[in-house]
């Protein structure tokens, strides 16, 4: 009798040191990093809880040992390890320490995604998408007309594909204007602006701008890349003001728009210059592409950006947006590369920079109740993707620390909120 009751106590210590949750390692040991936060958002839909572990281990996620997640990850080809409860705690342990910084952000809901995008947009025009796909996370398609129909209430974090919200068609009239995408895009694009009851198609940018400005501040998570960024805070900035030529609306721009501009109006920038010359492929002084092109000793082996590093515990929104397998990221060019630091708001957190250029590469922000956040350059993994390229092969980049930064803002909202210490 007391050898089966021995048996029995060691069968039940056994079982409290079993594994008891899965540690998925986001440092340099994890074979698939775009794919584990693919694991995560799968995680929450199936209503399990999960642990963003930041700055412990390149910020890992902790899930509770269930065999559906242990086979996801073996069929996605994700890097991970089972602990028991012991382990799990101690972990947690550790990160509590004041004095390291490190946190345990619980995500609570998997936010509903939608892209702000043509339905006939081609495939080298958005990483967003790609490492969306590529990580098999879901999300719906929408753009003015479902924007115009009050659709944005239905998610909670939005992102804008490689928009021109001034209405100018990315300028890219001069070089493609006998394109037959550009011949398209423009002819698609007049006859939404007038089924919306629209009279220009600058006008109905700066309403979907608008609506989206609403989005924001009534809560929700915007995420925008390129030419989506400048351009974005350029429309709201030029509420009222024509600053699009002849080609682009058949009419004159105002020749003094650039005196008329309300920076207030805009998230993230102010006190820039627009381009008013139809046929210059820039926007404004925002960008830093001009002045990167005379930088003619710039390599891609030098043009590199730096994620700052934050308090886990006191600054837990831009530690989240900043996780990561390194601090050195490698850049790419874009439309927007970058945003002159010049030109932004004073209020504004930069979360990565290049000092060589004087530039901001990832900046973020507050308005109402929700949060913006920018990313200069089109594509993480093709330095200088152009028009009419094939779209990037992800898996061959399963690790690419770039697409990471993306893929923290898609989380983000999932994140248990906590007061912010002051």
């Amino acid at each position: 009798m007391f050898k089966h009751f021995l048996i029995i106590l060691t069968v039940a210590f056994c079982l409290r040191l079993s594994a008891a949750h899965i540690l998925i390692p986001m440092d340099d040991s994890q074979k698939n990093h775009l794919k584990a936060y693919g694991i995560a958002y799968w995680a929450l839909k199936g209503d399990l809880e999960v642990y963003w572990l930041l700055n412990y281990k390149g910020g890992a996620f902790m899930i509770p040992n269930v065999k559906a997640v242990a086979n996801e990850c073996v069929i996605r080809g994700i890097s991970y390890e089972t602990i028991s409860d012991a382990q799990s705690s101690a972990i947690l342990g550790d990160i509590s320490n004041p004095e390291v910084n490190q946190d345990a952000v619980k995500l609570e809901k998997a936010p509903r995604i939608a892209v702000y995008t043509p339905k006939g947009k081609q495939p080298w025009d958005d990483a967003v998408t790609l490492v969306l796909k590529y990580a098999e996370i879901p999300y719906d398609i929408l753009y003015d007309q479902e924007v115009f129909l009050e659709k944005l209430k239905d998610y909670d974090w939005l992102h804008l594909h490689h928009e021109d919200f001034t209405g100018q068609y990315g300028k890219f009239y001069s070089g493609f204007q006998m394109a037959a995408w550009y011949k398209a895009e423009v002819h698609e694009n007049e006859l939404m602006a007038e089924k919306l009851g629209f009279k220009k198609v600058s006008l109905m940018k700066l309403y979907s701008a608008k609506k989206i400005k609403d989005f924001v501040f009534n809560g929700g998570f915007l995420f925008a890349m390129c030419s989506a960024t400048d351009s974005y805070d350029i429309a709201l900035a030029s509420e009222g003001i024509d600053i699009c030529e002849t080609m682009f609306d058949h009419d004159p721009a105002d020749p003094k728009a650039n005196s008329k501009i309300d920076f207030s109006k805009g998230f993230a920038f102010e006190n820039y210059k627009l381009s008013m010359n139809p046929y210059e492929y820039e926007y404004s002084t925002i960008d830093t592409y001009p002045t990167r092109r005379m930088q003619y000793g710039m390599s891609q082996k030098t043009d590199l950006f730096t994620l700052f590093e934050f308090s886990a515990k006191w600054d837990p929104v831009p530690t989240m947006l900043c996780q990561n397998h390194t601090s050195t990221i490698q850049g790419f060019w874009g439309q927007t590369v970058a945003f002159n630091k010049e030109y932004i708001k004073k209020n504004i957190l930069v979360l990565g920079e290049s000092k060589a250029f004087n530039e901001a590469r990832y900046i973020h922000g507050d308005f109402g109740k929700g949060t913006w956040t920018f990313y200069g350059g089109h594509d993480p993994e093709d330095y200088e993707h152009r028009v009419e390229e094939p779209p990037t092969d992800l898996s061959l980049h399963p690790n690419s620390p770039g697409y990471r930064l993306i893929l923290n803002n898609i989380l983000f909202p999932a994140a248990k909120k906590k007061k912010q210490k002051t």
